[in-house]
C-alpha cells in the first residue's frame, strides 16, 4: 500500500511540475523581448513550483540546519539529486551555480538559465574559456550573489564520499572567497523513479577562509560536507 501511494504521489508531481515547467519556458519567449529581468524571474518562479510540488504532492518536509550564507561566498554543496540543482534559489538568496555547458544549451530552459544568472563550465578548458569563466564568478560574486558549486562533479549516493574533483581548488584559488560547505540530504527520498515522502535536511557548516594551499582546501571542504551528511536520515 505504502508503495502504491508513493507511486500515485510520483505521477501527480511528475504531471504538475513538468506541465508548470513547459508553460514557463512558453512564457520565456515573450519574456525575452520585454526584459532580462523578467526572464530572470522565471527562473526563481520556477525554484518555487518546484519546492511546492514537492511539498504538497510528495509530501516532502524541508528541513534547514546552520547559518544559511549570503554575499561573497562559494557554497560547496554535496550532491545526491537534482532537488537540490533545482531548488537552490529557494535555499540562498540569488544564488549563481556553475553549470555545464550542456544545460545552457537547452532550448528555452537554457536562456531563462543565463538570464538568471550561472557560470558556464565547459567540459575542455581552456586558457580563454577559463578566464571567461573566471570573470563571470567575479563580476555575480562582486554584485553580491554566492557562487554554488558542487566539487564532487556529479551525483553520489548517499553515504559515498568520492575525493573532489581538481578544478574545485582552481576556481577557490582563482575567485579568492571563502567557502560555506552544504550537505542536502535528498538521495534517499527524491534520486528514484517513484518517490518517498519524508524529509529533506539541508545542512551549512561553518566558514572556510579564503587563501588556504590546494591540499588544505580540498581536504576541509571535503571532510566538511561528508560530516554534515552523515547525520542519520528521516
Amino acid at each position: 500500500m505504502k508503495l502504491l501511494i508513493a507511486a500515485v504521489r510520483s505521477i501527480a508531481f511528475y504531471l504538475a511540475f513538468y506541465l508548470g515547467s513547459f508553460l514557463l519556458a512558453l512564457a520565456s519567449v515573450p519574456a525575452s523581448f520585454i526584459a532580462r529581468s523578467r526572464m530572470a524571474g522565471l527562473g526563481a518562479i520556477w525554484a518555487r513550483w518546484h519546492r511546492w510540488c514537492t511539498r504538497h504532492l510528495l509530501v516532502v518536509k524541508i528541513v534547514i540546519e546552520g547559518q544559511v550564507p549570503s554575499g561573497k561566498v562559494i557554497v560547496a554543496g554535496k550532491h545526491e539529486s537534482f532537488f537540490e540543482a533545482i531548488d537552490l534559489p529557494n535555499l540562498l538568496d540569488r544564488p549563481v551555480p556553475f553549470a555545464k555547458s550542456e544545460l545552457l544549451d537547452i532550448p528555452l530552459w537554457g536562456k531563462v538559465g543565463k538570464a538568471y544568472g550561472m557560470v558556464r563550465v565547459e567540459r575542455e578548458q581552456g586558457a580563454k574559456a577559463l578566464r571567461a569563466m573566471m570573470q563571470e564568478a567575479r563580476a555575480f560574486a562582486d554584485a553580491g550573489r554566492p557562487l554554488v558549486i558542487f566539487p564532487e562533479g556529479t551525483r553520489v549516493a548517499p553515504g559515498e564520499g568520492p575525493p573532489l574533483r581538481s578544478g574545485f581548488a582552481g576556481i577557490y584559488k582563482l575567485v579568492g572567497l571563502p567557502v560555506v560547505p552544504m550537505a542536502v540530504q535528498s538521495g534517499h527520498i527524491y534520486h528514484r523513479w517513484i518517490k518517498r515522502s519524508g524529509t529533506i535536511r539541508v545542512a551549512f557548516g561553518p566558514e572556510i577562509p579564503a587563501g588556504l594551499p590546494r591540499e588544505g582546501i580540498e581536504e576541509r571542504v571535503r571532510k566538511a560536507i561528508n560530516a554534515l551528511n552523515a547525520e542519520p536520515r528521516q
